[in-house]
């Protein structure tokens, strides 16, 4: 079992590199962890958010790997205490499914995305 952190967002600041290398390594054996990045939507004046929205999509859904099981991360999301992810954590371990963490862009996700999720957090 394998879990990927698929973000929207390129050069993430040094503080948010080093805080995700540091759990990278702790979870190195436990649950092997992989940063993806993808690229933003085209943002600012006179440009579409939603179609910025539906390209950021579009390309975070073709990061997914096959068959995972596939979080989406959002402020509207279910909250879960430490103890509570652990336990989900341990289950998803039980079932031998990779594992997907997105985190969407300045708009939050996409609603393909939103689709897509098994669970938003």
């Amino acid at each position: 079992m394998k879990a990927r952190l698929v973000a929207v967002g390129e050069r993430a600041p040094a503080w948010v590199a080093q805080g995700f290398s540091e759990y990278q390594k702790r979870l190195s054996h436990w649950l092997p962890l992989d940063l993806v990045e993808v690229e933003p939507g085209v943002r600012g004046k006179g440009r579409d958010t939603a179609k910025a929205m539906a390209d950021e999509g579009a390309r975070v859904l073709a990061a997914l790997p096959k068959n995972a099981h596939v979080v989406a991360l959002d402020g509207r999301g279910k909250m879960h205490a430490s103890e509570q992810l652990a336990t989900r954590l341990e289950h998803w371990r039980g079932q031998g499914r990779d594992l997907a963490f997105l985190i969407g862009g300045p708009e939050g996700h996409a609603p393909d995305i939103l689709q897509r999720a098994d669970e938003t957090w």
